[in-house]
C-alpha cells in the first residue's frame, strides 16, 4: 500500500512539473539589430542568423519556447525594449546608449559570448598610433566609447555610415583613417570583399574594448532569469557554437 501511495505521488508530482513547463512555455518577440553582424547575429533575407539565432534557438527548444524575431534599427531598438513593443533585445549591454536607459527597469542575462570593439585600418597604416586617426567611421547608432575622449576634444572626426559593408569600403579607399567595429565582424566582411583580402587588419594597438553581449527584458525578467539557468548548464553548448561559427574571432590579439 505505501508503495502504491508513492507511486500515486510520484505520479501527481510528474503531472503538475509538466502542468508547470507547459505555462512557462511561450511565444518570445526578440528584438534584433537589422544589419548584418556576421558571425555574430545578422538580419539576412527576412531571417535572424548567425551564432546569436543559434544559441537562443537551442535555449528555446530546451524550454518550449516559440522565438519570434523583430528586427530594428539599432537607434529604435532601445526605445522598443523600453516601452514593451519586444519582450527580449539581443543583444544588448547595460552601457550601451546608457543615457536613455536611465530610470527604466531593465533586467540583463549574464554574459552570452564576448567581443571586442575595436579600431580597423588598412594595412599600410599599421603602427601609426592613436594620433594618426583623424577620422573615424561607426555603423550609425554604435558610440565609439574607446575613442570618446578624442572625439570629445576634436582630435578625431566621426563619421556614421548606415551599412557595415559601406564602412569597410571608406575604410580601403582612404576617404576615413579608421573604422570602429565589433572585430570578428570585421575580419568577416573583410574577407568577403573582393578587394579586401589582407587589406584590412585589426590594430590590437589602437583603442578597443573588451565585453560581452547580453539578453535583455523589461516585461520578462522571468525569461532572464530561466535563460541564466541553461547557460549555466549549457556551457558547452554555446562554447561549440561560439567557436564553430567564429563569433569571438579577434580575441586573443587583445589579450
Amino acid at each position: 500500500m505505501k508503495s502504491q501511495a508513492w507511486l500515486r505521488g510520484m505520479a501527481v508530482g510528474l503531472c503538475a512539473l509538466m502542468a508547470s513547463a507547459q505555462v512557462s512555455a511561450r511565444d518570445l518577440t526578440i528584438g534584433v539589430e537589422a544589419i548584418d553582424y556576421s558571425p555574430a547575429y545578422a538580419w539576412r533575407d527576412g531571417q535572424f542568423v548567425g551564432a546569436a539565432r543559434e544559441i537562443l534557438d537551442a535555449f528555446a527548444a530546451a524550454n518550449g519556447h516559440r522565438l519570434i524575431f523583430r528586427p530594428l534599427p539599432v537607434k529604435r531598438l532601445l526605445a522598443e525594449l523600453i516601452h514593451g513593443g519586444v519582450d527580449l533585445k539581443f543583444p544588448d549591454s547595460p552601457d550601451w546608449q546608457a543615457a536613455i536607459r536611465r530610470g527604466a527597469t531593465l533586467v540583463y542575462s549574464a554574459p552570452v559570448f564576448a567581443y571586442i570593439d575595436g579600431t580597423v585600418i588598412r594595412r599600410d597604416r599599421v603602427g601609426r598610433g592613436a594620433d594618426a586617426v583623424r577620422s573615424l567611421g561607426t555603423v550609425a547608432g554604435f558610440t565609439p566609447f574607446a575613442w570618446k575622449n578624442r572625439v570629445d576634444a576634436g582630435s578625431v572626426e566621426l563619421k556614421e555610415n548606415p551599412g557595415f559593408e559601406p564602412l569597410l569600403r571608406q575604410v580601403l579607399a582612404g576617404r576615413i583613417d579608421g573604422a570602429y567595429v565589433n572585430v570578428a565582424v570585421a575580419l568577416h566582411a573583410a574577407g568577403a570583399l573582393t578587394d579586401g583580402q589582407g587589406g584590412l587588419v585589426y590594430d590590437p594597438d589602437l583603442p578597443h574594448i573588451s565585453d560581452s553581449y547580453r539578453l535583455s527584458s523589461r516585461v520578462a525578467p522571468e525569461i532572464v532569469a530561466e535563460f541564466d539557468s541553461w547557460l549555466a548548464a549549457n556551457g558547452a553548448v554555446v562554447a561549440a557554437i561560439v567557436a564553430r561559427t567564429g563569433a569571438e574571432a579577434g580575441l586573443k590579439a587583445s589579450r
